[in-house]
């Protein structure tokens, strides 16, 4: 079984490119210090790769 892994969005996307909040967006992230937790898969790490700057990760 894959482990979770705890996403909190730490910055806005607003006046980012759309890129970024369509990420955001992917993950579940919708709003400011929102928690998610995911599967750690190769997947959700390169989202994550893409909006480090944005984000804080718990392994």
């Amino acid at each position: 079984m894959a482990e979770q892994i705890k996403i909190t969005l730490k910055k806005s996307g607003i006046g980012r490119k759309e890129y970024f909040t369509r990420v955001l967006k992917g993950l579940g992230l919708t709003k400011l210090h929102k928690t998610v937790s995911l599967k750690d898969t190769p997947e959700i790490r390169g989202m994550i790769r893409k909006v480090s700057h944005m984000v804080e990760v718990e392994d």
